[in-house]
């Protein structure tokens, strides 16, 4: 059984290339574009890893992390942050909100399927 990762993006683009990146390698990808959508999506079905963008409209990465970690089905998926921020400070709250790893865009391919497979495995 294919593990599942949802891809939470406003960029449609990026959502693309996640999709697929990680779809050829095998992974069902379940997309949204902000995080209300993709904490639906994530209560609708469980997901084995959550890629999400940090500034989306709606709702933004760190509230996306906030809420998934409160639902106990999410207390251990791995979260990685797939964004253009790089700055200590935001990677440390986001660290704190429960993020598992962090990602800059843009990503290598390659870069991306490393660190999926290292957190949830082929």
């Amino acid at each position: 059984m294919s593990k599942t990762v949802l891809s939470v993006d406003d960029s449609a683009s990026v959502r693309q290339m996640v999709k697929l990146t990680l779809g050829g390698a095998g992974y069902n990808v379940v997309q949204a574009g902000d995080g209300a959508e993709g904490l639906v999506k994530a209560q609708e079905a469980p997901v084995d890893l959550v890629v999400t963008d940090l500034n989306m409209p709606v709702m933004n990465g760190l509230d996306l992390i906030r809420a998934l970690r409160k639902l106990p089905a999410y207390k251990g998926v791995p979260i990685l942050f797939l964004t253009t921020e790089s700055d200590a400070a935001m990677k440390a709250e986001a660290k704190a909100a429960g993020a598992t790893g962090w990602i800059t865009k843009p990503f290598q391919q390659e870069q991306l399927l490393t660190v999926v497979r290292k957190v949830i495995g082929a």
